[in-house]
């Protein structure tokens, strides 16, 4: 039986490749990617020549079985995203599940994650917080915000730059305008950059400044809403 290998890909930077992931990817017989075009430009990078599948959230469900069988069958296999670590906000969790329940042996290597640098990096407390990734853009949102009124965890959220204003104006709605926030984009790329600061603060520099990038949003818990930066 062969194995599957979860592999990161960086989140800008492609210095913060890790000299194991090329390895793996060299050396497995399929790499499943998300964006196969995408994917493509970091294999070529480092000259890597593998077979590629693609696999993303809209055909997980019929390919997984097909990886599996694949898997059974003698074959090694790489799981990667565009970007980051797959299955966080990525597709990933479908194939890891049916290989768990398959005795598959899955290892997913250590790398790049979006969350983790704007977290550490945001001078909110991080020993414990809750990962709450894309909020539901319509049914569900409203509950979901009520629910996280009286968390007391920083909580870490992915936006697009389209819709950062939006969320941002609602979490000062639901928790208060002089809640700390922090707000990072494009991290490990050129134009990296973190605003920090209160809700009303935060959103007053990005109604004059349009946001672009890739967004990372930290959030106070209640319990850190009144301590200043």
């Amino acid at each position: 039986m062969g194995k599957l290998y979860v592999v990161p890909t960086p989140v800008g930077n492609l210095e913060d490749m890790t000299f194991r992931a090329v390895k793996v990817l060299k050396e497995v017989d399929l790499i499943l990617a998300e964006d196969t075009r995408t994917s493509g430009v970091l294999l070529k990078h480092f000259e890597i020549k593998k077979p590629m599948l693609a696999h993303h959230k809209f055909n997980e469900h019929k390919t997984v079985k097909s990886v599996v069988d694949r898997i059974k069958g003698g074959e090694n296999v790489a799981l990667i995203s565009d970007a980051g670590t797959p299955g966080i906000s990525d597709p990933g969790f479908l194939v890891v599940r049916e290989c768990v329940r398959s005795e598959i042996a899955v290892e997913c290597l250590p790398g790049a994650t979006a969350f983790v640098p704007a977290l550490v990096s945001s001078g909110i407390p991080d020993e414990r917080f809750c990962f709450e990734g894309f909020l539901p853009q319509k049914k569900g949102r409203q509950t979901r915000l009520k629910a996280l009124q009286e968390e007391r965890r920083t909580m870490v959220f992915y936006e697009s730059p389209y819709r950062l204003l939006k969320t941002l104006t609602q979490f000062a709605e639901f928790f208060g305008a002089e809640r700390r926030v922090s707000v990072s984009r494009e991290i490990s790329k050129i134009h990296e950059e973190t605003v920090r600061g209160t809700l009303a603060e935060v959103i007053a520099h990005f109604t004059a400044v349009e946001p672009r990038g890739e967004i990372v949003i930290v959030l106070a818990g209640i319990d850190e809403s009144s301590n200043p930066f």
